[in-house]
């Protein structure tokens, strides 16, 4: 059987597994999806006891927090958009070794242009964050024609060092870029998205309401009642709210299209859930 899971802390709450499983089924596919629960400071550990399951053959694993800098730290080979967050989100193990890639930039992207119906061409953009999971979606905010992405971040230097990763990127696509404190963002914006971890450990929205322009789409990366505060927060403030289930879909598709070959209806299989989790 070939193998398949998601590593996390904390990650009992992931859907991943359920995802991954409707894919093999609309699409014909045998493997086995499962979680795992990685001890904090232990992910290269916790990546070699998966290759070394007896059930079957490991074939890749799905990252997620706080493990996506430790994925890229041991991928012996890393695609172009891994290389330039510096985060990987995606592991396949090949003869060749470990290939890492990151998938959530694309999934958040694919979810609000094709999903939420929101063009991202010549919009303003604020990515709040400057962590594993704002670094794998900065660029293809950037590719998809985005006229000015602000990273706010509570740590400045964090978010300057993201920037300046991205500054060549940002130059050819004629778009504009630049690093702020979270506490003082100026301006505001069409698409607002928290990559942070606050709601994944009940913070408060970290972004005062000034940020949102009238009937702006707000999007927290988390999903479920984690999310919920985040989005009662854009809904009171006059913007479109938006979890990040559609993201988490759209990136699993993402990776299934690396490790099985074939394109998922992800646009199908995002609405089974979204009526799954909300029954």
């Amino acid at each position: 059987m070939d193998l398949y899971c998601v590593m996390g802390n904390p990650i009992e709450h992931s859907r991943s597994p359920w995802i991954h499983a409707r894919f093999a089924e609309l699409t014909g596919e045998t493997l086995d999806y499962g979680r795992r629960l990685v001890p904090l400071g232990g992910f290269a550990e916790a990546v070699a006891a998966f290759r070394a399951d007896p059930a079957g053959t490991a074939r890749g694993c799905n990252v997620t927090v706080p493990f996506k800098f430790d994925a890229a730290a041991i991928a012996q080979h890393v695609s172009p958009r891994a290389a330039l967050a510096q985060a990987v989100n995606l592991l396949s193990f090949r003869d060749d070794g470990v290939h890492g890639d990151n998938t959530d930039g694309a999934g958040l992207v694919n979810d609000i242009t094709r999903n939420a119906g929101v063009a991202l061409q010549g919009r303003d953009v604020l990515l709040v964050g400057a962590g594993g999971g704002a670094s794998g979606v900065l660029g293809p905010f950037l590719e998809a024609g985005a006229r000015r992405v602000v990273v706010a971040n509570r740590t400045l230097g964090k978010a300057v060092s993201l920037v300046q990763r991205h500054a060549a990127l940002a130059l050819s696509h004629h778009a504009e870029i630049e690093a702020q404190e979270l506490d003082t963002v100026t301006g505001s914006f069409d698409v607002v998205v928290n990559a942070t971890a606050s709601s994944l450990t009940g913070g408060s929205v970290p972004v005062a309401a000034g940020v949102l322009k009238t009937g702006a789409l707000a999007v927290d990366m988390m999903y479920g009642p984690p999310a919920a505060g985040f989005m009662a927060w854009a809904r009171d403030n006059g913007a479109v709210p938006r979890d990040g289930l559609g993201m988490l879909v759209e990136q699993a598709a993402e990776a299934f299209v690396t490790w099985r070959g074939k394109q998922p209806p992800s646009a199908q299989v995002l609405a089974e859930l979204r009526a799954l989790v909300s029954g």
